[in-house]
């Protein structure tokens, strides 16, 4: 928004401007936290559960910000006060970072992928950003900005220039999807998966469809809608006045063939060659979708797929200790976890009496099954030939149960950072995972440090 002037801004954003600025151009950056505004940037101060960034508009053009948008209050405040830039007023200040999010995507012109699914959705974004990368100016959501908040700043963050929006959209509960659609306004829609996560607020499979499901309903006609063969929980929500592809096995996008790094896939009788880092099936599925959404906006892929994964989402290192780590700590839902699993136990580790370790912690908000999950966790952990189970936190203690092997379980993530370092040996292969909330990134960062 460089060239923007105040009064654009304001407008786009639905505010009334109450004072300009004396410069020329626009804002550069948007942020919401106030330690980052300084030049170039428009300061938004929303309201969050235990403070309210209204109250540091005034410090924010003090650091330099180019204007604040903030609530009328406080807004007031800053007009009122010594140091310049614009300042704007909004009903709602999260609304108003909203609109003007949309107003700079319409800007752009760029066509926008989201993305959204019960697990899987990262690393499919992450995946398409790589096959995208070669042939059109990509920009993708970074970490956790997924949400009502965060999709918004992505969007702005994009440079002029931009020619493909390729964004992460992640839900708690029934509308939240179709805010994020309503605010980013994409023409193509991925799902990547349907499956039990958030139940505690849901309840059910097919509620957890139905939200997901918003995403197709968020498009305009003549859009694309790109979902899992054979998922029948979406069919109810399918268009007609969309152009619906599938993928995976027995879609129209599947995997041929291949040997090695090579991928061979069909794309509804069109055969796509690449070569790929990674072997993981969970990956390899997630890599169809990415071809399909590239497909839908006149992308071929071809060659070499340069892929970095966001951090904790299963990256692979061989520590300096000869402990191979897989670390997916990031988050954890019964899919994920058996997807998880399964690549530990198709690991060959260094051939020489090595071991396979699993540190599974706790998946949340599940609901009344949360116990059957987690039991389930153990007969997983017993058929993909694991030798030692860990287990952090009282849900995925159950996992035990059902596990006849070395078996550790510890109440927090701390207790097993101090645990696991002395288990493992030489050649070992370690695997950690666990929802959020429980924090197993203490794990795999002492196992880092201790190497």
């Amino acid at each position: 928004m460089r060239s923007w002037t105040p009064e654009r801004v304001a407008a786009a954003a639905g505010a009334e401007l109450l004072r300009g600025v004396t410069t020329a151009g626009g804002p550069e950056r948007t942020v919401i936290d106030s330690r980052a505004a300084g030049p170039g940037t428009l300061f938004v101060g929303l309201r969050g559960e235990s403070a309210d960034g209204g109250r540091f508009a005034v410090p924010a053009l003090e650091s330099g910000a180019w204007g604040v948008l903030t609530d009328a209050a406080h807004a007031a405040g800053a007009a009122s006060a010594g140091a310049p830039g614009a300042v704007i007023a909004a009903a709602d200040p999260l609304i108003a970072l909203q609109r003007l999010a949309t107003a700079w995507r319409r800007e752009l012109g760029a066509e926008v992928i989201g993305i959204t699914g019960s697990t899987g959705k990262t690393s499919t974004k992450d995946i398409l950003r790589a096959v995208l990368a070669p042939h059109r100016r990509t920009v993708a959501s970074r970490a956790n900005y997924n949400t009502e908040i965060g999709l918004p700043l992505e969007i702005l963050e994009a440079p002029a220039g931009t020619e493909v929006l390729v964004l992460e959209m992640a839900m708690r509960g029934a509308g939240q999807i179709a805010e994020l659609a309503a605010i980013a306004e994409p023409e193509v829609g991925v799902i990547v998966s349907i499956g039990p996560v958030h139940l505690e607020l849901l309840g059910s499979i097919e509620a957890i469809a139905g939200a997901k499901a918003e995403l197709i309903a968020g498009l305009e006609p003549g859009g694309t809608a790109i979902v899992p063969a054979g998922e029948e929980l979406l069919a109810p929500y399918l268009r007609s006045d969309l152009h619906t592809v599938t993928f995976g096995r027995g879609g129209e996008v599947t995997i041929a063939g291949g040997s090695g790094e090579r991928v061979e896939i069909d794309a509804g009788g069109r055969a796509i060659q690449l070569d790929v880092p990674f072997g993981q099936p969970h990956l390899r599925n997630n890599l169809l979708a990415a071809v399909a959404a590239a497909l839908a906006i006149g992308v071929e892929p071809g060659g070499r797929v340069e892929l970095a994964l966001s951090a904790g989402r299963g990256q692979e290192a061989r520590l300096g200790s000869g402990v191979t780590l897989i670390d997916d700590c990031y988050n954890a839902n019964p899919m994920s976890m058996r997807a998880a699993l399964q690549v530990l136990g198709a690991h060959t580790g260094d051939g020489n009496g090595f071991r396979r370790v699993a540190v599974l912690g706790d998946m949340l908000e599940l609901g009344p099954s949360a116990h059957d999950y987690h039991l389930e966790l153990g007969e997983q952990a017993r058929n993909a030939d694991v030798d030692v189970l860990v287990t952090v936190g009282p849900l995925a203690a159950a996992a035990a149960e059902r596990f006849d092997g070395e078996t550790y379980s510890v109440a927090d993530a701390g207790e097993a950072a101090a645990l696991v370092g002395e288990l493992l040996g030489p050649g070992d292969v370690v695997l950690v995972k666990g929802s959020r909330g429980v924090g197993l990134e203490l794990v795999c960062d002492a196992l880092r440090s201790e190497a």
